[in-house]
């Protein structure tokens, strides 16, 4: 019946977005290409190429968010995004270093520091150095624009699979200021506030800030707490000055801190009884919302950005600069045995560990950089913009660990100081980076409606990595397996030339149809974690992309309907990405950063809105990614290991031994890639309208999420797969007709369907089929309300 019901969604979803395209492109087609109107009300201008243009005239894909639509839906962090762009995927990891953004398919899911995110998030024209630091409260927002496909030309050489930029609302020459309260289920306070307004004839500032207080969702047996909850507050300054009638500067400051208990693991199945014993009450289902565990898991993290952007109008041509530097601190913690117990207990015998919840790392992160562009203003037979960028980079990343193991004693009892080993190591590792590139872009039109696209990026970066590593580090410990002593340095460059070329033609100013090819590259990677093998460190290799795009945009005339598809395919060399090269036997957990051989990624996304008249609108997409990879020596799903046969010459997508007692490897030829589900749709309808005799309006809204299917692991482990699941918001409230006072009432998962953000194994006591997971707060139902006033 769940099957019946997903493919009747898909079908219809697929049918009334196609029919909407035929009659968009019909209306269009029949417009002639005449002189363009002014612009009307319902233009969203981007700047998805670098220069303000309509979405509308874009020719690439991508999704516009603004303020409002971000608020009608209680979006507020970039992890939410995914409600409002069904092509974005996002992984809630163990913590901030290793959760990631996917688009198409396509991300970076590593542990490791020394590799760039396929997903470039943006902040007003500051690249992230790494996508930690894009996991942010969305506080006075003007717009989220999220860009499909490898964006590297104008954005730099990491966007291979797409990018996320984001800019915050500028000073406003008039006085202005907002605030918001919105108090939620499960002890959920945020505040925000905005104050904008002029100082002078020519200066203006403006001034945001917001305080969140996050309870957690996971209740703690052993503190008698809740886990998996953060506290956060951050403050954003923007000062504007017209320096000259023009020459704008605008220079931005921000500062954010978070201290979250986050990302404590749930235990979802247990078939060792021996395991459950220790766990004492906590049941393990997929639905399971209790831990056990005396050490709380944290991810505290403090950001500073500070930005000056020079805008000087030279008339026909506007020449930007951006300088900026950013920084960016992370100290986090994650017990590994998740049993509560401050002491070592015997625990069996052959058990790798007894106790391991020392595991703690640092992320010290800082970069400068510059960017000056030239691209000219308006819309013309050609069109341009053109730069050079700079950027570096240096990243520290520490990291200690200590676990002990008892060789003898009662099941479930304090381990005798005879009989404990303990087992430690750390490491401090260091990689400085420069890049450099010089880019521009090209439309020209040819005749008519047709236009050729053309753009070009040279690029040259080098990197040095350098550390050291010690064990042990406690006097009378042993060393850490697989983490021995050692130390090294490598340095690496190298020059890569991408670009795009395209086709645009232009029925009318209301539809346009556009071909383009993308080649994008993603730089050297480097292995920052502590069982890198410093002494003989291998680079990895850059990754590449070849990518081609067909898409139409088009709306009716009156602006009733307005549809926007994309057919895309996108081939992968070298993709970057996180293997499991763990010996549970030994007791040597290992995820190593590597190379992938090919990757693959297709399909198509279309996404429309209908404005049938001022009350009512409705908003939806359905995006299908087909994400495929080929990938060897892979370790196999752990449960099923042990049986693996000793076969010989490299055999593809089975699990083997090369030879008795060596470690079970795998071959994968079109597996798919982890996190990347085939099908997303959403649909959002809202109505809103004056209530009679008052001076308010009343508004309902409903958004719906849908997923298909998807598994957590590149080693294909059915285990790891989370089912399809829809989730069902709905909002409904009033406002003042000037926007002075608003209430919304609000339900998050109204149907309380639940899901898990991330599966995995655990190597504690080595169970093949006891397994872990992680969920969002909307994972169960919960009701809120958020007040809002502006003046």
């Amino acid at each position: 019946m769940r099957f019946s019901k997903t493919m009747t969604m898909r079908r219809a979803a697929v049918s009334a977005f196609s029919l909407g395209v035929a009659l968009t492109a019909s209306a269009a087609m029949a417009q002639d290409a005449a002189p363009q109107a002014p612009q009307d009300g319902t233009d969203i201008v981007v700047t998805a190429q670098k220069r303000a243009e309509r979405l509308q005239d874009v020719p690439l894909a991508v999704t516009a968010v603004g303020a409002d639509a971000l608020a009608n839906r209680q979006i507020n962090d970039s992890s939410s995004l995914v409600q409002a762009v069904p092509s974005l995927t996002f992984q809630q990891g163990a913590n901030p270093t290793n959760s990631s953004f996917r688009i198409r398919g396509i991300g970076t899911a590593l542990f490791g520091q020394g590799v760039e995110s396929s997903v470039s998030t943006v902040v007003d024209g500051v690249v992230a150095v790494r996508q930690a630091q894009g996991f942010t409260d969305l506080a006075d927002i003007e717009r989220v624009e999220v860009l499909r496909g490898p964006q590297g030309t104008l954005f730099g050489k990491n966007a291979t699979a797409g990018v996320i930029n984001v800019t915050t609302a500028r000073p406003s020459r008039d006085f202005e200021g907002k605030g918001e309260v919105t108090i939620a289920e499960h002890d959920e306070y945020r505040v925000r506030g905005t104050v904008s307004g002029p100082i002078s004839d020519t200066l203006r500032a403006r001034v945001t800030g917001f305080y969140n207080d996050v309870r957690g969702v996971a209740r703690n047996i052993a503190t008698g707490g809740w886990n998996n909850g953060s506290k956060s507050w951050g403050v954003r300054g923007k000062l504007e000055w017209d320096a000259t009638d023009n020459l704008n500067l605008l220079f931005a400051a921000e500062y954010r801190k978070t201290n979250a208990d986050c990302c404590a693991s749930n235990w979802i199945a247990i078939t060792n009884p021996n395991l459950q014993a220790l766990l004492g009450p906590v049941k393990a289902t997929r639905e399971n919302r209790t831990i056990n565990d005396e050490t709380v898991s944290y991810a505290d993290s403090k950001q500073q950005t500070y930005s000056l952007q020079a805008d000087w109008d030279l008339g026909n041509a506007t020449i930007t600069s951006v300088t900026a530097y950013q920084k960016y601190y992370l100290d986090t913690n994650q017990p590994i045995e998740r049993i509560n117990s401050d002491v070592p207990l015997f625990v069996g015998a052959n058990a790798t560990y007894s106790y391991f919840s020392r595991n703690h790392g640092i992320v010290d992160l800082s970069a400068f950089s510059q960017e000056l562009r030239i691209a000219n203003n308006g819309n013309s037979d050609l069109n341009y913009v053109a730069g050079v960028f700079y950027m570096h980079s240096d990243i520290e990343r520490p990291f200690d660990r200590r676990r002990a193991r008892c060789t003898a004693g009662t099941f479930g009892q304090p381990c005798a100081p005879a009989n404990i080993v303990w087992q430690s190591a750390k490491s401090d590792i260091r990689l400085k980076q420069d890049s450099i590139a010089a880019f521009g872009q090209v439309d020209y039109r040819i005749t008519g409606g047709l236009k050729a696209i053309a753009g070009l990026r040279v690029q040259h970066e080098r990197g040095t990595n350098s550390g050291t590593r010690t064990a042990p580090i406690v006097a009378g410990d042993v060393i850490f397996p697989g983490n021995a002593s050692t130390s090294g340095s490598i340095s690496a460059s190298d020059t890569a030339v991408t670009g795009k070329a395209g086709l645009q033609y232009e029925f009318s100013r209301n539809a346009q149809l556009y071909g383009s090819y993308t080649r994008g590259y993603k730089g050297l990677g480097y292995e920052m974690e502590i069982s890198a093998n410093l002494a003989d460190q291998r680079v990895l290799e850059p990754e590449h992309v070849n990518a081609y795009e067909i898409g139409f945009k088009g709306r009716t005339a009156d602006g009733v309907l307005s549809v926007s598809t994309a057919l895309f395919l996108a081939d992968y060399s070298n993709l970057q990405v996180q293997a499991n090269r763990s010996d549970i036997a030994s007791g040597v957990v290992q995820f190593v950063s590597t190379n992938a051989g090919n990757s693959r990624t297709k399909g198509f996304e279309i996404e429309a809105t209908v404005r049938p008249d001022d009350h009512f609108s409705l908003t939806g997409a359905v995006t299908y990614s087909d994400a495929k990879i080929d990938i060897d020596g892979l370790n196999c799903p752990q449960q099923i290991a042990a049986t693996a046969p000793i076969m010989s010459g490299s055999p593809t997508n089975i699990c083997y031994r090369t030879a008795a007692g060596v470690t079970p490897i795998q071959n994968l030829r079109g597996a798919t890639l982890p996190v990347s589900p085939r099908w997303k749709i959403s649909i959002a309808p809202r109505y809103e309208a004056q209530i009679p005799g008052t001076d308010y309006a009343g508004f309902a809204q409903v958004g719906v999420n849908f997923q298909s299917k998807m598994n957590f692991s590149v080693e294909q482990d059915p285990l790891l797969e989370q089912p399809a699941y829809a989730l069902v918001d709905a909002s409904i409230g009033v406002k003042q007709i000037d926007g002075r006072y608003s209430l919304t009432l609000f339900v998050k998962n109204l149907f309380d369907e639940n899901y898990l953000t991330s599966i995995g194994h655990t190597s504690f006591l080595g169970g093949n089929y006891d397994l872990v997971g992680t969920f969002n707060k909307d994972a169960d139902r919960y009701f809120g309300a958020t007040l809002g006033v502006k003046f």
